[in-house]
């Protein structure tokens, strides 16, 4: 046999031998990180949406002269 061949397949089988090792490593890991993790009870889109009180309805917009006047005054060296 040739050596370069041979070399050529020792090195082959070192990088699989590599890869597999690497794969069950990761796979190891995540699955010791994802201990105690559970999936939800249920699809959170599934079902009739639930209203939460503190959420405003509809949107609401800042008046940009108010946001300019504390900038400038924020440059200015006043802080409000």
């Amino acid at each position: 046999m040739n050596p370069a061949v041979a070399f050529t397949l020792i090195l082959l089988s070192l990088m699989m031998g590599a890869g597999v090792v690497s794969a069950s490593w990761g796979f190891t890991l995540g699955r010791q990180a994802l201990t105690g993790i559970r999936q939800p009870e249920a699809r959170p889109t599934s079902g009739t949406p639930v209203a939460n009180a503190n959420t405003p309805s509809a949107a609401t917009f800042a008046n940009e002269a108010e946001i300019l006047e504390q900038v400038k005054a924020r440059i200015n060296g006043g802080v409000q």
